[in-house]
């Protein structure tokens, strides 16, 4: 039976130029002063299958902290926390634009998340990252994560997930109601502005149906210690309250498989944590980082 609130579209669609975050595509970068570089990043151009892709380092001790931001941002949605992070951990940090996004080369459609995936594991080679990391992701970043976990659970030390994409959310009945909200809205904004980010973002969501059902059979790899965080506010408006309820359930679902129960609850925060409660992230990252290198003096 249709939920009220999903009948109830033109009530939806009105609302849905507040969705700035919605499911994670429309995730826009920070502007102004936070938009500006720590002083300690340094940067490195890494060349991935012929595209061009800008990573930028924190020097530091181990475990490395690797920052992935969501759908539509880029490196600089990390700047006011990367400061904070290494204060807190004294750990390396390294943080990076995707393909088509910062400066970072675009790259032609389709899209293909093992490409996304591939991306981020060539720049951690090329930068001789490849052990102990810790992930932190963002949003959409959480897929990529995720597979980059499967494909090298030796390389992970742990992850913090902040308000990520987990496998639990993206059921047939959500993706198909999603799909064509999502879809139109990233169109008109190509229409509107049509740029680099923008083209990146459309074929993101071209390809959302078919990496969304991908993703929903994926399983976090069970060595791999991971802290959960969720916000109180989710991606979606008020209107769209059984999809806030749906993202809710799966973190705590999704926790409570992959992360022996372990849920953080961003109180007061939107999906924008980072900026709303950067505390709650620094902490569940000081925490784990003083675990694993507590864990390696045994």
């Amino acid at each position: 039976m249709e939920t009220p609130h999903r009948s109830e579209k033109g009530i939806i669609v009105q609302t849905l130029k507040q969705v700035a975050l919605v499911v994670t595509f429309l995730c826009a970068g920070t502007s102004g002063p936070l938009a500006q570089a720590p002083v300690a990043l340094s940067s490195r151009d890494v060349l991935v299958h012929g595209h061009h892709l800008a990573f930028h380092i924190m020097p530091g001790h181990l475990p490395v902290l690797v920052l992935d931001a969501g759908g539509g941002a880029d490196s600089t949605y990390w700047n006011s926390i990367v400061p904070e992070l290494a204060k807190r951990t004294g750990s390396e940090i390294i943080t990076y634009d995707r393909a088509g996004l910062g400066a970072s080369d675009e790259v032609p459609p389709p899209f293909r998340m093992e490409d996304a995936v591939t991306d981020l594991e060539s720049g951690l080679r090329q930068l001789g990252a490849t052990r102990d990391l810790v992930l932190i992701p963002h949003s959409f970043a959480g897929s990529i994560a995720t597979y980059l976990a499967i494909r090298h659970p030796n390389w992970i030390s742990g992850a913090v997930l902040v308000d990520t994409n987990v496998p639990e959310f993206f059921t047939d009945e959500e993706v198909a109601h999603l799909a064509p909200i999502i879809q139109p809205m990233v169109a008109a904004e190509l229409a509107a502005h049509p740029d680099k980010k923008t083209r990146t973002l459309e074929a993101i969501t071209e390809a959302y149906v078919e990496t969304s059902h991908h993703f929903y059979k994926a399983i976090w790899p069970p060595s791999i210690p991971c802290e959960v965080i969720v916000s109180e506010g989710t991606p979606f408006p008020p209107e769209m309250k059984l999809d806030s309820k749906n993202w809710k359930d799966a973190h705590v679902a999704f926790a409570n498989k992959a992360c022996n129960q372990k849920l953080i609850v961003a109180d007061g925060s939107s999906h924008d944590i980072a900026h709303d409660r950067p505390e709650v992230i620094i902490e569940a990252t000081g925490k784990l980082v003083d675990r694993l290198r507590l864990a390696k003096r045994k």
